[in-house]
């Protein structure tokens, strides 16, 4: 039976395919159309998914659409009527988009695929819940789900047992921990939904000496993690921003105009508000774990995606194991909306190991062969040479690696979700002391302040990280400590510095994924789930003693990852890499011709 997932219309659309329960395909539409969290409908996703197994859209069974648009309608009418009479403005370009499109979603599907089956709607965080648990090692746990909001559920938690979700509670809008760190996001002068991850890698370099002035202000928070927001300082319930003048005035300004310089009190803000993001978690999954008994538990939704917080669930929270969802926004709702259908809704059977999980490494999306890949050099006019033997490549690409160059790594199947994860990876040297700089400003043209993560083999995690109870990260969504043997000591006046000016200091043997807290967003590499990744790395550690790489997605900043040889091409001729590896090819920037680039990307996003 095959069963097409998906969703679409706010953001991060993508499409999904499962046969007989297994996961086969999932993309999302950004990768193709080169659009940013492109909210439209994924009709490129579909046809990849269907075309990458052989299918036509007659051989599906269902199709199901991972939340229930007339329930969300609901919620925007109520919203409204609640507000009057402010919110007309929000009210009026809400309306005409339902009108014209949201409300209508089986008319859109059955015209833009034409699908003639059934379909099947489940709702927000039900798509979420079952993308979390369902592909988890887990036979029984508990999940939680928190994001912006779905229909009206912002946060809920339940249990999943066999092949069976139940969701126990809910927190529903407008009270939302997500819109919460949004609010946030939007006040330090980020994008919403796209910039969460600047606040928390800018949090490390604050205090948080706001803490108490959200606690007393903003939220309201119970021992059990239930929380409300006080409402007078948002703006998102009535008007099209986040925050309002009541919550300028708490802060002493209005919001920090996008890419002008960031100080010290922006620092201590996003500082702030992720302590507070993460005290609320840890409240909440304790209250979980006491309220189900459960020894394991399940992540999904935005806030997942919100690595700090999770390090500190795994490690202080009641749980002997938690396993989060690679995809946890949106995107992720399409697997979760096809896994329902097929567990819950067609009551199929389960297995689980407790120990492996059914996500693949999350490479779900599209692979080149080298013949391929060669064609489409060829119409490039690149120079490559063509390394026949994987050990050899490797050992080539780890010793140029050694030397201080840039590789951008582009291998099998391409990730699904926003991690890049050995597959459509740009790779560095740790040891370097000016690579994260040189990497965010001269390749990835992004602030200076963001940190790398680390790609290390499975089998040597303990020996450079803090793990509990050698707890593996095959999907750099846990943060943890560097270990104390690796941490450059008598670093001097290294407590005393402020803000960016920490990023002057080594910190440790591996300076160039360690952050400025000593902690580091690690991705776990498996010979089994990744074996030409791990290979590289094994090569890495033979040639330098450090058996791990920086791993950062391949893209520049404003731009999804690169999903096509012809993307990487371009990713690599725009920036200051200094090899390309395709498949089995291997491109030296050195040896290219001119690329005529009509785009300053410098000029583009103001970086000095």
């Amino acid at each position: 039976m095959n069963i097409l997932g998906i969703s679409c219309f706010y953001h991060d659309s993508a499409a999904c395919l499962i046969k007989d329960g297994k996961i086969l395909s999932a993309v999302q539409e950004e990768r193709f159309t080169r659009k940013k969290h492109d909210q439209n409908f994924p009709n490129k996703s579909i046809e990849f998914c269907l075309e990458e197994n052989g299918l036509a859209i007659s051989d599906v069974d269902f199709i199901v659409f991972y939340d229930k648009p007339f329930l969300k309608f609901e919620r925007i009418l109520e919203n409204f009527l609640f507000c009057v009479p402010f919110g007309l403005n929000l009210y009026m370009r809400a309306i005409q988009v339902w009108i014209k499109t949201k409300l209508w979603i089986p008319n859109i599907i059955y015209k833009e695929t034409g699908y003639k089956g059934k379909i099947l709607f489940t709702e927000h965080h039900q798509s979420h819940a079952a993308s979390a648990f369902y592909p988890s090692p887990f036979k029984e746990a508990a999940f939680l789900v928190v994001d912006g909001v779905g229909e009206w559920a912002t946060t809920s938690f339940g249990v999943g047992v066999n092949n069976k979700i139940d969701i126990m509670s809910e927190i529903k809008f407008p009270h939302s921990l997500g819109l919460l760190y949004s609010a946030f996001t939007y006040y330090l002068g980020f994008k919403v939904n796209s910039g969460e991850y600047k606040v928390m890698g800018l949090a490390p370099y604050g205090n948080p000496i706001y803490v108490d002035k959200i606690y007393n202000n903003l939220v309201d928070v119970k021992d059990d993690g239930s929380f409300a927001l006080n409402m007078d300082y948002f703006n998102y319930q009535k008007g099209l921003t986040m925050t309002n003048k009541k919550f300028h005035s708490l802060f002493g300004g209005g919001p920090r105009n996008p890419e002008t310089k960031i100080s010290q009190r922006e620092m201590d803000i996003a500082r702030s508000i992720q302590q507070v993001t993460e005290d609320i978690m840890l409240k909440i999954v304790k209250h979980i774990h006491k309220e189900t008994g459960k020894k394991f538990l399940c992540l999904a939704g935005g806030v997942s995606l919100n690595c700090v917080a999770n390090g500190k669930i795994l490690r202080e929270g009641p749980f002997d194991d938690i396993w989060i969802q690679p995809a946890s926004g949106d995107a992720g709702g399409a697997l979760g909306a096809a896994l329902y259908v097929w567990y819950q809704y067609l009551n199929n059977k389960r297995f689980s190991n407790e120990k492996t999980d059914f996500q693949g490494g999350s490479y779900l999306g599209p692979e080149y062969s080298n013949d391929e890949i060669r064609k489409r050099l060829d119409l490039l006019d690149a120079n490559y040479v063509f390394a026949a033997d994987d050990d050899a490549l490797c050992e080539n690409i780890a010793s140029l690696i050694n030397k201080g160059n840039v590789i951008g790594w582009f291998q099998g199947k391409m990730e699904f979700g926003p991690r890049a994860l050995g597959n459509r990876s740009i790779l560095g040297d740790p040891r370097s002391p000016n690579m994260q700089t040189n990497m965010n400003l001269k390749i990835k043209f992004r602030e200076s302040f963001r940190p790398f993560a680390p790609s290390v083999l499975e089998e040597k995690a303990d020996d450079y990280f803090v793990t509990k109870r050698g707890q593996h990260s095959p999907y750099m969504l846990l943060t943890t400590d560097v270990r104390g043997d690796k941490i450059v000591s008598g670093e001097k006046n290294y407590e005393t510095l402020e803000g960016f000016d920490k990023l002057k200091s080594n910190r440790s043997v591996i300076p160039a994924v360690t952050h400025v807290d000593y902690s580091a967003r690690v991705q776990t590499v498996s010979k089994n789930t990744n074996p030409k990744y791990h290979k590289l790395i094994e090569k890495f550690y033979f040639i330098s003693g450090c058996p791990l790489v920086i791993n950062t997605s391949f893209n520049v900043r404003g731009e999804p990852i690169v999903c096509t040889p012809e993307d990487a091409f371009t990713c690599f001729m725009r920036t200051g890499m200094d090899y390309l590896v395709v498949g089995n090819y291997i491109l030296c920037k050195e040896k290219q011709k001119s690329f005529n680039d009509k785009i300053d990307w410098r000029k583009k996003y103001e970086l000095d």
